[in-house]
């Protein structure tokens, strides 16, 4: 009686060329599954090693569980032994493994389950790219933002980015029935197979599902001498199998009408594919450049306008020298795109606007393309600026190498005569390891560049330790009249592959290495590896390298990995919680201190720096303390304790503070003792709908609602400005009434005084003074707020009228000074430089406006606070349909209520500012109603106020 075998629940097909090592590993990854009903199938594409008598022999060793296939020719590819596996397949599921890859343990389990469950042709789960040849087992998580949950689609146009980014076969399980049905293959004699055979499975799906589960583990090996397939780019046929496997998914796309799809897909395409040859164009011969040009260009110049306009500046900048073949000006453009912020060209500046060329400058089109004005190279200082600086020389003689290159000037930054010293630096890319520095001959200035040429003994002065310090990157820094700047040295054209190495003497003597090795970083720098030439260095680094993945070596990198774990752990944000309230929050307090921060701790400024500065002219017996953000403070006072925002020594000052005053929230998570009072001074009065008016804060789940809660009822007291305060910000954030102080904003009272006395603060002198600005002269201020996306992100700040047209029109009448909001960044042109200053950079935006004779804003806050001075206020609204009918809305009618003319269009609000006479008169009466209704406590005397209340008239504690 014969007995048929069970129908596996999936067949795992493990595809095989010349792997004969790696191929058992990867079966047994299959093997060893949690879920055991599963096959194997080893489709072996002709290897010309023993790859086909281990797959025989792992058949052999699991009957039943293991087959072995043998397609009779070399296919090329990975899709055809992929195709042969699935016509073997019995399982109700199909997986791919390639042999160089593993399974992880649970995968099978949890994506039939999942596809059981669900009813999904198609089940996706997170791949992991696992670095074997990294010393501390790197791992980087494959698009891991798709897969943060479970989530079952009716389409892959739900969500789009699942089309376009997760294009691998490997981390998914397909219904078997689901690939025969719809006749799903991989296509033959081509690469990129898996991106048309994903595009045709996820367009074929009736569903698909994600599983926020580790599926697959994507072993790669940076430092092979042989790439592989999907990764010899510098190969032509290469880039054509790409562009060909595109096309045919562009043709499916618009057979089913998916044109949302293909712009997604056209998008990435010009920013994720393209750019994979790009940055090796610098390296090859004009011939291939040519060549790849035609085929780039007889696919992307078709593509819509839509898709270019999603690229950043120095993307499109690519983008179209490329498709000019301008190889001249593209190959410091592809240098720009590979180091973010690096100034790779001259610039040239024209008409008031900066441009990455001069040529193409009569060409509209490719004028708009080239302007970089709003990069903001212009403004940058030289020690701010990361510069190209060009391998023009590489040669070695002996122990000696002598190199040269060729630093872009952009601008004339640094002037003809200006002092040059230069020297190279020559440091250990791993941390905390050795330097070494050479200075150069002087550097001299050629054209639009400056030179510089060097004879660096290497071989007698570099002395590396040998063993964990292989890689070494070349720096070069350049001084010129006191400011530096650094680079790093772009290899372009220069022949490294033929260059002898260097006689190296390691600290460990030549058992480590004998020789140094020029190369190419991944972003085109010259860097150097030790090697081992001689055979006395390869039989010692072998030794080495055989301890070191032996029994001790692997149990003292353990330990040294676990060391470093804790480390990461105990700083940590869930540690330094835990710390905070189980340890730190049990000492003493510390009569007296008080923590002071303003806008998360950005800033010196507003409301906590006007009670500060009252406690230290009362010369109060205070320990005050600043939180600041960032690297490194900028702004604040002497004599005062600075502590990082979330470093151990801030958590230890906010725990054992007397008293916290800011503007905006201590972090949320924080606790406050009883002990400790809280005065919240709060950022400005509101217009549009905050805290639980917001509608999107009342959508959280219960739980998250009562954690904001609990963050709010922190608060001991809460500063308002006027009964609007009240009854928005004291409502919309659950306020009680005994915690409000009526005293006004601390920050206000130097504006009510200013509006009350007839002499200028010297503040406001010095602060015109350093600006530059002329006795006499008037002084408009800009203070937009911020715009931000349905999706709840920042927009890019830009000038909603032509500034331009602003400075010639006005710049002999006003000097335009332009605030722009914290979370936005702003960059004028050159055109307008004396006539509009951008002051973002200020601290505080109360000497601004005390020192401007009139305020254009928007929506901003400041509107309240500006009012006080009585001067021309002008509102441009130019969106104030959209930003008033988005979904949180706002308080009041600011087009019915605002204190000052409402132009909706640039000349409109250029009329308006031709007669600012007249909208003093005309609203004055108005002026003082809105402060009267939004203001009525700024009496000038709120830090005395709360300096009285809580320290005493003395300035004492109380």
């Amino acid at each position: 009686m014969s007995t048929v075998a069970p129908e596996p629940d999936v067949s795992v097909v493990v595809i095989v060329y010349n792997d004969e090592e790696r191929l058992p590993t990867a079966v047994g990854s299959v093997l060893e599954q949690t879920l055991r009903n599963v096959e194997v199938i080893i489709a072996d594409d002709c290897s010309t090693d023993g790859s086909h008598e281990v797959a025989k022999a792992l058949a052999a060793a699991h009957p039943g569980r293991v087959r072995a296939i043998r397609l009779p020719e070399n296919s090329g590819g990975c899709g055809e032994p992929r195709n042969q596996g699935v016509r073997a397949a019995r399982g109700r599921y199909v997986m791919f493994l390639d042999s160089d890859d593993t399974l992880e343990r649970n995968a099978c389990r949890n994506m039939v389950e999942a596809a059981d469950r669900t009813g999904s042709d198609l089940v996706s789960g997170l791949c992991v790219r696992v670095h074997t040849d990294s010393r501390h087992d790197k791992r980087v998580l494959w698009y891991p933002w798709l897969y943060r949950s479970t989530r079952t689609l009716d389409s892959v146009a739900e969500l789009p980015d699942l089309f376009v980014f997760d294009t691998l076969s490997t981390n998914k399980c397909y219904r078997r029935a689901f690939l025969l049905d719809n006749d799903l293959a991989f296509p033959r004699g081509i690469h990129y197979e898996d991106l048309l055979f994903s595009a045709q499975a996820y367009l074929a799906a009736e569903r698909i599902t994600l599983i926020p589960n580790t599926v697959y583990h994507w072993n790669v090996v940076q430092k092979t001498a042989v790439k592989s397939i999907s990764n010899r780019r510098g190969e032509i046929s290469n880039f054509a199998d790409r562009v060909e496997i595109h096309r045919r998914i562009d043709a499916i796309l618009d057979r089913r009408g998916q044109d949302e799809l293909k712009l997604r897909k056209d998008i990435k395409f010009l920013k994720h594919d393209l750019v994979l040859y790009l940055r090796e164009l610098p390296f090859l011969d004009d011939d291939y450049r040519h060549r790849f040009a035609e085929l780039a260009r007889g696919y992307v110049q078709d593509f819509p306008e839509a898709a270019y306009a999603e690229l950043d500046k120095i993307h499109a900048i690519c983008a179209q020298l490329m498709l000019r073949e301008d190889w001249t000006d593209l190959m410091p453009a592809i240098d720009a795109l590979l180091n973010r912020g690096k100034i790779a060209t001259p610039l040239v500046e024209h008409d008031g606007r900066i441009y990455w060329t001069d040529r193409y400058l009569d060409d509209a089109e490719m004028r708009a393309v080239l302007d970089v004005t709003a990069l903001g190279y212009h403004a940058k200082r030289l020690n701010q600026m990361f510069l190209r600086n060009r391998l023009t020389e590489y040669t070695v003689h002996g122990g000696d190498v002598t190199l040269a290159g060729r630093i872009v000037n952009p601008l004339h930054t640094v002037a003809p005569d200006a002092k040059l010293t230069a020297e190279l630096e020559f440091r250990a890319r791993r941390r905390s390891l050795q330097t070494f520095r050479f200075p150069l001959p002087a550097p001299r200035h050629d054209g639009d560049g400056i030179t510089w040429r060097a004879e660096v003994p290497l071989a007698r002065l570099l002395r590396p330790l040998g063993i964990v310090d292989d890689v070494w990157d070349v720096r070069l820094h350049l001084t010129a009249d006191g400011r530096r700047t650094t680079s790093r040295l772009t290899v372009g054209t220069v022949d490294l592959e033929d260059a002898e190495a260097v006689p190296v003497r390691p600290r460990l003597t030549r058992l480590m290495a004998d020789r140094l090795e020029a190369q190419v970083s991944a972003k085109g720098h010259l860097a150097f590896r030790l090697t081992q030439h001689g055979r006395v260095a390869r039989t010692g680094r072998a030794a080495v390298e055989r301890n070191l993945h032996g029994r001790p070596a692997r149990a003292a990198k353990s330990a040294y990995r676990k060391v470093r774990a804790v480390r990461r752990e105990l700083n940590s944000g869930t540690r330094k919680l835990q710390v905070y309230e189980r340890m730190l929050t049990k000492l003493p307090v510390r009569k007296g201190t008080v923590v002071f921060e303003s806008h998360l701790g950005k800033q010196y400024s507003d409301s906590p720096r006007a009670i500060f500065e009252e406690l230290r002219r009362r010369r109060a017996p205070i320990t005050p303390i600043w939180s600041y953000a960032g690297e490194r403070p900028q702004g604040f006072p002497q004599g005062v304790e600075l502590v990082r925002r979330w470093s151990w020594r801030y958590l230890k000052a906010l725990a054992q503070a007397e008293y916290w005053i800011d503007n905006q929230g201590y972090p949320l998570r924080l606790t406050k003792r009883p002990e400790t009072t809280y005065i919240q001074t709060w950022h400005g009065s509101a217009l549009k709908r905050m805290g639980f008016d917001e509608p999107g804060l009342r959508m959280l789940s219960e739980v998250e609602q009562r954690a904001y809660q609990q963050a709010l009822n922190r608060f001991d007291h809460f500063v308002v400005r006027g009964e609007h305060d009240v009854r928005t910000l004291a409502r919309a954030y659950r306020i009680p009434e005994d915690k409000l102080l009526r005293t006004g904003y601390p920050r206000n009272d130097a504006l009510v005084r200013a509006r009350e006395s007839e002499t200028r603060n010297p503040e406001v002198q010095r602060l015109a003074e350093r600006l530059g600005i002329e006795p006499g002269r008037r002084v408009l201020l800009y203070a937009p707020t911020f715009r931000a996306g349905a999706d709840g992100r920042v927009r890019d700040f830009r000038f909603p009228f032509d500034i331009e047209d602003f400075a010639a029109r006005f710049g002999d009448d006003f000097v335009l000074l332009v605030r722009a909001h914290y979370l936005n960044r702003l960059t004028l042109p050159p055109s307008v430089a004396g006539r509009v200053i951008d002051v973002s950079a200020e601290p505080d935006i109360t000497p601004l406006m005390l020192l401007a004779d009139a305020m254009i804003t928007d929506y901003s806050s400041v509107m309240f606070d500006y009012a006080l001075l009585r001067r021309p206020l002008v509102f441009y609204a130019h969106d104030w349909e959209e930003y008033a009918e988005d979904t949180r809305g706002t308080y009041f009618d600011l087009l019915a209520e605002a204190p000052g003319p409402v132009p909706r269009t640039q000349e409109e609000l250029f009329a308006v500012l031709g007669d600012l006479g007249a909208v003093r008169a005309k609203y004055e009466a108005r002026l003082k109603e809105f402060v009267d209704k939004y203001g009525e406590y700024d009496r000038g005397d709120a830090a005395a106020q709360i300096v009285d209340r809580f320290f005493g008239p003395a300035g004492e504690a109380r």
